[in-house]
């Protein structure tokens, strides 16, 4: 059995608000979350039969203290396209921001929150993930960090090497070349984990999979227990695992559905 990648989550003050500038940002769908254990939960979803990855926006009150480790990369078909979409976002409030990407031929902005993320120029792998095209992971052993999350998300590894790692859906089972969604990608970074992330990753067993024992599996592959707070909630409400990855990202294992 297997854990499946399951949504991104964003830590924000402000849900509803953040959640509405990233539906706007990505033409998605914003809806609160209907079987979250928090009623502020607002998830953002791609309309039906289109390709991404649902983004699930919980209150926090924490500020926000460093560079996030997770962003997400935004596709263009054309040059034209990049630049649109860079000022349509930066009418929304989006700002330009330097994290010392020098002279690259993408543009990094900021939301509203001050969270990253980038507008790719054109590049053909990323023609059919819809308006995300990755999720990018900072790591300082990019090729070794995938290899753990393929096997939590049941992805594919296509590229490795000393540029970084990336895998792709096409391969679970019932995937298509036509919808494939985002890539997962893995950059080399000179900065450690140091405080919980902003952004982290959610991952889901199959229907019919027992939620203990794909925890245990992904202890056994290098993950390890973290208390991000949840040890203060209702038990009855936490039914979720947090867990960190061999960096110390935080993510969760969900309940199992079905």
């Amino acid at each position: 059995m297997a854990t499946r990648l399951d949504c991104v989550v964003i830590d924000t003050p402000d849900p509803a608000g953040l959640a509405r500038w990233w539906a706007r940002a990505l033409g998605w769908t914003p809806m609160l979350v209907e079987d979250a254990d928090w009623p502020e939960d607002v998830s953002v979803v791609p309309p039906d039969g289109k390709p991404g990855i649902e983004l699930v926006f919980v209150p926090v009150t924490d500020p926000k203290q460093a560079k996030n480790r997770i962003h997400l990369d935004l596709a263009a078909r054309t040059a034209q396209e990049q630049a649109d979409i860079v000022e349509r976002l930066e009418r929304l409030g989006a700002r330009r921001v330097d994290i010392g990407q020098g002279e690259v031929p993408w543009t990094v902005l900021a939301d509203p929150e001050g969270n990253e993320l980038c507008v790719l120029d054109p590049r053909d792998r990323y023609r059919q993930t819809g308006s995300v095209g990755a999720v990018v992971v900072d790591a300082i052993e990019p090729v070794s960090l995938s290899r753990f999350w393929a096997a939590a998300t049941g992805w594919t590894i296509t590229d490795s090497g000393p540029n970084g790692a990336a895998l792709h859906p096409t391969a679970e089972p019932g995937g298509s070349a036509d919808a494939v969604g985002p890539y997962l990608e893995f950059v080399p970074s000179d900065e450690p984990h140091r405080v919980k992330n902003r952004w982290h990753l959610d991952v889901r067993p199959l229907p019919g999979a027992d939620q203990a024992a794909e925890v245990e599996r992904l202890l056994d592959l290098g993950a390890r227990r973290a208390e991000v707070g949840q040890a203060g909630a209702p038990p009855e409400q936490v039914t979720w695992t947090v867990l960190a990855d061999p960096e110390g990202n935080e993510f969760c294992v969900l309940c199992t559905i079905g």
